[in-house]
């Protein structure tokens, strides 16, 4: 009975010894995720196009819609920022720089103080957006999968969807509206607004799974607030996948909050999207309304 109770299970002496290495003050860790994000051409008005131009203009954004990350983390912070990479010739980057400026730069958290910044550019202009970190109802569930080397455990919540969210962006079903329009005089007035073509979902369910094998209570992009590093999400159309994880890597990144920009919550940022989209609709319009006079 002594021998039995002096004995300590194999598994339990290597977690002792995982949960001793994660508590060290210097430790840090690196994990790299694939992003991608689905988008359904027919519901953009590619009903007219054949497969092949499909194909091609998802060949053309794709270095739009799958972009690989890497999160530098600590117990306390961490910083999620896109690989750097060449584009190829002719690649995706190019017409997408509106919805471009809705991805970000680096994202730095702070999971003891709650406190979340994104390095934004706007039109050549510098943000720094800096907000409380968002609060998940994480519901715990029991189903597990592997991944890589890690036990990995599921859990949902309900997230509220940020009306520049471009992932979920989709196209207003219109057909009612479409009918109404044939008789509307201010049809013009209205085709000036591309964004009331589109909306956005008020609440998108989010699918984790996270590993306690890395007690580390981070994610990749917003995504925190689990008893474990969480290496996967799905996110609407949008799915983060751990592709490798480096513990205590040799040389240590410094974890620096970003600074430069002009200091602004989320909402207020917004708002400046707002007007600048105004203006631009305002610019526009008109332009195209006085060259239909000249000709």
């Amino acid at each position: 009975m002594k021998l039995q109770t002096t004995k300590m299970p194999l598994i339990a002496f290597f977690l002792l010894i995982t949960l001793f290495s994660f508590a060290q003050k210097d430790f840090q860790g690196k994990a790299y995720y694939q992003t991608k994000t689905t988008m359904d051409l027919d519901n953009w008005g590619g009903r007219q196009l054949s497969e092949q131009q499909k194909k091609q203009m998802m060949e053309r954004m794709k270095s739009f819609l799958e972009k690989q990350y890497v999160l530098t983390f600590t117990q306390s912070e961490s910083l999620y920022k896109e690989e750097e990479k060449l584009e190829a010739p002719g690649g995706g980057g190019r017409g997408f720089g509106m919805m471009s400026s809705f991805s970000g730069g680096a994202q730095y958290k702070n999971i003891k103080d709650k406190e979340i910044l994104q390095d934004q550019e706007f039109f050549g202009k510098q943000f720094l957006v800096k907000d409380s970190l968002p609060e998940f109802e994480w519901e715990m569930g029991t189903e597990t999968k592997q991944i890589g080397q890690y036990m990995c455990f599921k859990a949902t919540a309900v997230k509220k969807v940020d009306e520049f969210d471009w992932s979920n962006m989709r196209r207003r079903d219109n057909k009612e509206d479409d009918e109404k329009k044939k008789d509307s005089t201010d049809t013009a007035e209205k085709s000036d607004d591309p964004m009331s073509e589109i909306e956005v979902p008020e609440t998108i369910t989010v699918t984790a799974w996270y590993t306690p094998q890395i007690p580390v209570n981070n994610g990749p992009g917003e995504y925190w607030g689990l008893p474990g590093l969480i290496l996967e999400v799905s996110a609407g159309r949008t799915t983060m996948l751990c592709s490798k994880i480096v513990l205590n890597p040799e040389e240590k990144d410094d974890i620096k909050k970003p600074s430069k920009g002009k200091e602004v919550t989320r909402a207020e940022y917004n708002q400046i999207v707002k007007d600048k989209m105004a203006e631009m609709r305002e610019m526009y319009g008109g332009r195209n309304r006085g060259g239909g006079r000249g000709r």
